[in-house]
């Protein structure tokens, strides 16, 4: 099996199952419980926040559970909107968001918020003029994606940064699922970031579990209202397993990056050289300025999940595009966006790449889209 699916989802780090195992036997006690089980347990959830925010060089104070990267989104979102509608009612979005922020937006939207989109440029980068012509005194929300989940373009964060530096009160939110292992932490955590979202699942952790960075000093309305878990801020009984394990996993992504720096960006580049010498093939995700593990093209005439289906029979996984949509087949929205042509839009498969991925297997899967070209080819 050839697993080229990792923006979807990565397989579990062993460690961190371990971990999650033996959380899940040993430590039955309630967190919010004042006997000694509970306590273990709080200690075990300070230990694995303490963790994660030194691994993002942030305060333990700024790191919040959450069950994953859609909630987080929702949470920044919604929560900005009530605990700054008196302020205004006026977010701004990039066209190119993941679903768990657009439709948020959208939601919002049939509340009585406005909406602005901003544009992004035929290459899927977000337009920083544009989204600056955007902003007004209304204005309480800009939230934009640090990498694009589909093309994994890298998105201006910075320039962004600059521009609302003039705008301290404009709360500055970047889902950063697709970053967190795999970018710089400059080129997406910012000073002038307040919110960011994580999920375990995208670094080897434990599915349903995430957390959010929440810059001290800002505000933010509970999404999650009951036992007044996380500082009063998310409540429900956490994850104490979940979440521990999510910490190891993190810590060991960093570490396996650490030891190969640039796998994956090797691995990308010789399949970029290789499917650029096909006539019929259109690249979206190039190498400057995308994301080293995200690969997105077209094969002329044929539809992306009859090509993600022909992989499949060789034990090749890939997904079209967002694993989120792929089961609506519905096409890239990140491609209609950049105004990519429907046909092309519709035959997009992406290759998301890990560092536990090989040579071997690029090679193995170069052998195989070649044997699929010339099969198609002739059908055409």
């Amino acid at each position: 099996m050839i697993y080229f699916d990792n923006s979807a989802t990565t397989p579990i780090f062993p460690q961190a199952l371990d971990t999650y195992v033996k959380t899940s036997q040993r430590i039955m006690g309630n967190p919010s419980s004042l006997h000694d089980l509970g306590t273990q347990a709080t200690r075990l959830l300070n230990q694995a926040r303490n963790q994660i925010a030194d691994q993002l060089a942030v305060s333990s104070k700024e790191i919040f559970f959450t069950s994953g990267g859609t909630e987080g989104n929702n949470w920044v979102l919604k929560g900005t909107a009530l605990a700054k509608k008196e302020f205004g009612n006026h977010l701004i979005i990039s066209s190119i968001e993941h679903p768990a922020v657009s439709e948020t937006a959208e939601q919002l939207k049939q509340l009585g918020f406005e909406i602005s989109i901003a544009p992004v440029t035929a290459e899927g980068f977000v337009d920083v003029d544009e989204l600056k012509k955007l902003i007004r005194k209304e204005t309480i929300l800009v939230s934009v994606m640090a990498v694009n989940n589909e093309i994994g373009s890298m998105q201006p964060i910075e320039a962004i940064s600059a521009i609302l530096a003039d705008f301290p009160k404009i709360h500055f939110h970047v889902d950063a699922v697709q970053a967190l292992t795999k970018v710089e932490k400059t080129r997406w955590l910012t000073p002038r970031v307040d919110f960011a979202t994580f999920s375990a699942h995208k670094f080897h952790g434990p599915r349903g579990v995430g957390f959010i960075f929440w810059r001290e000093g800002r505000k933010l309305a509970p999404l999650m209202n009951g036992g007044g878990q996380e500082h009063g801020q998310r409540s429900g009984t956490e994850n104490v397993a979940g979440i521990v394990a999510m910490a190891r996993a993190l810590r060991l992504a960093f570490e396996q990056k650490e030891n190969k720096p640039n796998h994956v960006a090797c691995l990308k580049n010789y399949l970029l050289e290789a499917l650029a010498s096909y006539e019929k093939v259109t690249i979206f995700s190039k190498e400057e300025h995308f994301a080293p593990h995200i690969l997105c093209f077209s094969l002329k005439d044929i539809r992306g999940e009859v090509l993600v289906h022909a992989l499949e029979e060789k034990q090749i996984y890939v997904s079209t595009t967002s694993a989120c949509s792929s089961k609506k087949q519905a096409a890239s929205s990140t491609l209609h966006a950049m105004n990519v042509p429907h046909s092309l839009a519709t035959s997009a498969i992406r290759i998301s790449l890990d560092e536990s991925n090989t040579m071997a297997e690029v090679e193995q899967f170069l052998i195989v889209f070649h044997q699929l070209y010339q099969k198609f080819s002739k059908i055409n």
